[in-house]
């Protein structure tokens, strides 16, 4: 059993900004696979599905950015689902929009909604997919940065970062998380 959890803020006015990318992996897995995530359970939206004879269940944390972790730690609790099978997609400051990377494990940075969760589930070994939003520029309080929208030129670029980080899930899923980083990490669609 695989459960992936993209991160985001829940509610319209966040639905395009930067800091939702994790949300949108989702609404494209869900779409590819024809599941519905809508059910309400665990502090989430959830939609279940089967994946390469392995139940995969898609997530969308409806606590806010800042205490996703509680959500994705009732989920990890209620399905005894192993840290190595949660996957968590979303936005990295550190990389440029463009750029996809997938990791084994790691430290949360500077994203709040990681601190949350590796807080939460008191490890950081579990696999995550970093999307590139951007380095804030220096005129921009962060808050406001990851809460802004993306150009017309990097909803582009986007594009086929969010394809590439589905197809980057669904090798996790149905290989495992170091043929999905061999794949991947080599990328880059600037």
């Amino acid at each position: 059993m695989f459960v992936i959890i993209g991160l985001g803020n829940p509610g319209k006015k966040y639905e395009k900004t930067r800091h939702n990318v994790g949300f949108r992996v989702i609404d494209r897995l869900a779409k590819d696979w024809g599941v519905s995530v809508k059910k309400v359970q665990f502090q989430a939206l959830v939609g279940e599905t089967f994946r390469g004879g392995e139940k995969v269940i898609l997530v969308k944390p409806q606590t806010y950015m800042n205490e996703s972790g509680r959500a994705v730690m009732e989920l990890q609790r209620y399905y005894q689902v192993p840290p190595e099978n949660l996957i968590v997609i979303y936005d990295d400051i550190d990389f440029e929009v463009g750029v996809l990377k997938v990791r084994k494990r790691g430290s949360a940075g500077s994203h709040n909604g990681m601190k949350s969760v590796i807080f939460q589930l008191q490890t950081d070994v579990f696999p995550r997919v970093r999307i590139g939003i951007g380095k804030q520029p220096s005129y921009m309080d962060l808050a406001n940065y990851v809460l802004s929208g993306f150009t017309t030129q990097e909803e582009k670029t986007l594009d086929d970062v969010l394809k590439a980080a589905v197809d980057a899930v669904e090798i996790i899923v149905e290989k495992d998380v170091e043929q999905s980083m061999n794949q991947t990490n080599h990328l880059n669609f600037q």
